[in-house]
């Protein structure tokens, strides 16, 4: 205990302590190095004994801390990069599910939606039902107020008055003839179609006096005339056909009047009858003069004061040509306007007025006295000073070179041959025509063919009295051919010829080309001229023209057309709202039963154009009472307030009173099938169309398995009877509307261009509105006419290929224009759309309009076209020039108008680009 408790406090002494110190701080280190060398040795490798141990006991494939190969090594790696995406792919699964939550809650929100527009739907049909029957209630009322004012009438009952006719009035004197005292209209009912009966001449003894090539000429143009029925007891005027008589053989006044009085239908008076005396010569004779004609109307060319009865009677020119058409090659032109002679007379006078009233007085004294006086004598003077003054070249002759022709006593008779007078009229700018020195004379036959003769070359008759009565007075404006001059005037004729115009010069010889073409020259003009005096005069509508009757060739309709995105681009047009409606027709006319006065005057005297002919006129309006569409609610308002601006008002009004308005395509072609059908699929979606009539042309009709696209509206594929330019022009009856577009197979168009051009012919309907320009140009070496298709800052021609046209000019282009233009078309195979040019500009003396900058078409993949054959443009050179020859003139003009959109290529602010806003 001792020693322990020493060493506890250090050892024996004070010297023992530092000892123990040192011993136990010896242990320590010790201790602790032995320590961490077995935790450093040992424990590794018990460990690793272990782990090895553990190895060893599971299976080799299954081990995990036993050594490893390459391959173990580099799937253990794979575990790592598909640990690594399992982490990336539970991330997007994370966002995946944010997301899903995010859309469940916006598909909650639209099926609320959903509900409130199906409540709104629900709400909008029965606003639109109500709507509808709003709509039909005003349609009904509407039907109510137009019955009210305009009661739908049936057709009247056929009248057919008894055969004699005892209880109608008769006139105290056959002179006092008029229509209301001596016409029965009970045999002419407005819907009558105005049947007319014509005796057979040769059933009559004097049929065998009648001249055989008058008589020929007249049934041939019975035969073709639409008015002429068979049957007489529904006829509402009988003709009889009495003259020209020739000489030797012509009947005694008493024999021809018991003959005319024996007719089957003559009824004791003859009223309803037209005595009708057709005059070759210059020298006919007015046999009918002292033959009781009782109330039948007389027709012919020589009339006494005494025996002419005024809106009863009828003054006919003389039938020249009675079986052989006018050449119109051997005309003259109408250009230059002033010829070699200022004016020109030829004639004898066989007895003078003084020498027929036996009477020998002094000028003065017959003025003085109540018989006529005799100007003859200072028109002779007259005329003969201006001769020798030698002012102006002019030829008068009183006295002819040979014996003159027969003629009445104080008429002025003609001298030498027909060829003979016409080559000086030719020289001549002016036709004096000198009447009767009887005044009891109204017109004569010689009188009638000097005014033929003068009109067929072009000289402007000057007719020397104011009393006479011209060929067709009371419906033909005289003073727009010809001048009419009291005698007494005589010594101011020289000085009233200087002072025309060169322009009103070319204006009267152009309306007396045109008198003379439609009224005058041939047998059929001067027959249907009667009627048509006839028939307006008692007011009854002409008959419709004929339409070409469309024989449609079996086609089958293949799947939808597409919209071509390139045809509807509208690229710098701005045209406004479109409003696509189904297909309809233009609407008929309406006013065959309303003519009047003004409409007879303009129908026989308007711009040339034989517009009597046409069951409509073709450029007016629908009658005003739709006026009422004008101004009706548009549905928006513009920006700044008031109405219009945004093109809806521009709509509605265009047209004048016809606010609905559709078009028709009429596309010629010719055995190019894959273009065609292409086309055809750009015209799909075309506001505006309401039908496609495909002019067949080829003899070979198309594929039978050829699928036509569907285009949303009809298409008429049209056989035609031969291969022929001019069936691009026929008036097909399957066009219902006014407006027609004609256009190549070839043609591209984008719709806005057609829209616009459409808008711009509803504004100008009596012109062509297309687009390619063209223009003629006169060629100074070779003194002639040149087509030509370059650029050019003015144009007189709008190519037919693209361009609208109202129907009305295709009747004229294939019943009126004379026949010798087709033939000149057909010939060459060219040149239809020069024609239709020149007829129109011819008509309305104005050019054409060209719309937009287009000037040609491409056609990729198309085959080459027959214009750029270099024959093309040689023909077109000789078809201009042969057309000018035709018509005497050259009636193209010229302009440097071309219309465009009103916001074309316009840079609009960005807050002014919408024009307008819905309410």
């Amino acid at each position: 205990m001792t020693g322990y408790t020493m060493l506890r406090n250090g050892g024996v002494g004070n010297g023992g302590q530092p000892w123990v110190l040192r011993w136990s701080s010896r242990i320590r280190l010790t201790w602790l190095s032995f320590t961490l060398f077995i935790i450093l040795v040992f424990f590794p490798l018990i460990a690793h004994y272990y782990l090895t141990t553990i190895d060893d006991a599971d299976d080799a494939g299954k081990r995990i801390f036993g050594p490893r190969t390459g391959n173990e090594l580099c799937e253990v790696k794979h575990v790592q990069d598909l640990c690594r995406i399992r982490e990336s792919v539970s991330e997007e699964l994370l966002q995946l599910e944010a997301k899903r939550q995010e859309l469940n809650s916006e598909i909650a929100k639209l099926n609320l939606k959903i509900e409130a527009c199906k409540k709104s739907i629900e709400n909008a049909k029965q606003d639109l039902l109500q709507l509808k029957n709003v709509i039909s209630q005003t349609e009904h009322s509407y039907k109510e107020l137009m019955a009210q004012n305009q009661p739908k009438l049936s057709l009247p009952i056929r009248l057919l008055p008894d055969k004699d006719d005892a209880t109608f009035p008769l006139p105290k004197s056959n002179r006092n003839c008029r229509l209301h005292n001596c016409f029965d209209y009970s045999r002419c009912p407005l819907t009558s179609g105005f049947p007319v009966y014509v005796y057979n001449s040769d059933d009559y003894p004097f049929g065998s006096s009648l001249d055989p090539l008058i008589k020929q000429a007249f049934e041939a143009t019975v035969r073709t005339n639409v008015y002429v029925t068979e049957n007489a007891n529904i006829a509402c005027v009988y003709i009889i056909l009495v003259g020209e008589m020739q000489e030797p053989v012509m009947p005694k006044p008493t024999e021809l009047e018991q003959q005319l009085h024996s007719l089957p239908y003559w009824r004791t008076d003859g009223h309803n009858h037209l005595i009708i005396s057709l005059s070759r010569k210059s020298e006919t004779q007015n046999f009918i003069y002292n033959i009781s004609t009782g109330r039948a109307m007389i027709a012919q060319s020589t009339f006494y004061d005494v025996q002419y009865r005024p809106g009863f009677d009828i003054v006919v020119s003389p039938l020249v040509h009675a079986m052989s058409e006018p050449n119109f090659l051997e005309i003259p032109p109408q250009v230059p306007v002033k010829r070699k002679y200022l004016f020109s007379f030829q004639g004898e006078k066989i007895e003078s007025l003084r020498s027929s009233l036996q009477e020998v007085r002094s000028f003065e004294e017959e003025i003085e006295g109540n018989a006529p006086a005799d100007y003859d004598d200072r028109i002779i003077t007259t005329l003969k000073a201006v001769q020798d003054s030698k002012l102006d070249f002019v030829l008068v002759e009183f006295t002819c070179k040979n014996q003159p022709k027969a003629s009445l006593p104080t008429e002025w008779a003609l001298c030498g041959e027909r060829d003979d007078r016409l080559e000086l009229l030719k020289l001549s700018t002016f036709a004096l025509i000198i009447t009767p020195g009887d005044t009891r004379l109204v017109i004569s036959a010689g009188c009638a063919m000097r005014l033929f003769e003068a009109l067929e070359v072009g000289a402007i008759p000057v007719v020397l009295g104011e009393q006479v009565q011209l060929p067709y007075n009371d419906v033909i404006r005289w003073n727009e051919a010809a001048l009419i001059i009291p005698k007494p005037r005589i010594t101011e004729v020289h000085f009233l010829l200087r002072s025309i115009s060169d322009n009103d010069l070319l204006a009267m010889r152009r309306q007396g080309r045109f008198l003379w073409e439609t009224y005058f020259s041939t047998s059929d003009n001067v027959f249907s001229t009667v009627l048509a005096i006839i028939r307006t005069r008692i007011q009854i509508p002409a008959a419709p023209i004929r339409e070409e009757t469309a024989v449609e060739i079996p086609h089958r309709s293949g799947k939808a057309a597409g919209t071509d995105p390139n045809m509807a681009d509208n690229g710098d047009l701005d045209l406004g709202p479109v409003e696509t409606e189904p297909p309809y027709a233009s609407p008929k006319y309406l006013r065959n039963f309303t003519l009047t006065a003004m409409d007879i005057y303009r129908n026989w005297n308007s711009a040339p154009g034989p517009f009597h002919l046409f069951p409509y006129t073709p450029f007016d309006p629908v009658l005003p009472s739709e006026a009422k569409f004008l101004g009706s609610g548009t549905g928006f308002r513009p920006i700044g307030g008031g109405a219009g601006g945004s093109g809806k008002e521009f709509q509605a009004a265009l047209g004048g009173n016809v606010p609905r308005e559709q078009f028709t395509v009429v596309m010629l072609t010719y055995e190019r099938e894959e273009v065609l059908m292409n086309s055809l699929e750009r015209l799909n979606g075309l506001p505006y169309l309401n039908k496609v009539v495909v002019v067949w042309n080829s003899p070979k009709l198309p594929s039978e398995d050829l699928l036509w696209p569907d285009i949303g509206v009809p298409i008429m594929v049209v056989r035609t009877e031969k291969n022929s330019l001019n069936n691009r022009f026929l008036p097909w009856d399957e066009i219902e509307t006014e407006a027609i577009l004609s256009i190549d197979d070839d043609a591209h168009l984008r719709h806005d261009e057609i829209m616009f051009g459409f808008r711009v012919w509803r504004e100008a309907r009596d012109r062509i509105v297309g687009f390619p320009g063209r223009y003629h140009a006169w060629d100074i070496p070779h003194q002639s006419w040149l087509y030509n298709s370059n650029y050019s800052c003015e144009l007189s021609m709008v190519l037919t290929g693209a361009a609208f046209f109202h129907k009305y000019y295709a009747y004229l282009y294939s019943y009126v224009m004379p026949q010798a233009i087709r033939d000149m078309v057909d010939e060459y195979i060219n040149c239809e759309d020069i024609a239709m040019n020149f007829l129109v500009s011819h008509l309305t003396r104005k050019p054409p309009i060209k719309v937009t900058s287009r000037w040609t078409f491409r056609c990729p993949g198309c085959p080459q076209a027959l214009s750029h054959d270099d024959s093309h443009f040689h023909e077109r050179h000789k078809c201009i020039n042969f057309f000018v020859k035709v018509y005497g003139y050259m009636p193209l003009l010229y302009t440097q108008f071309r219309v465009d959109s009103v916001l074309f290529k316009t840079r609009l602010p960005h807050d002014k680009t919408k024009c307008f806003k819905f309410i």
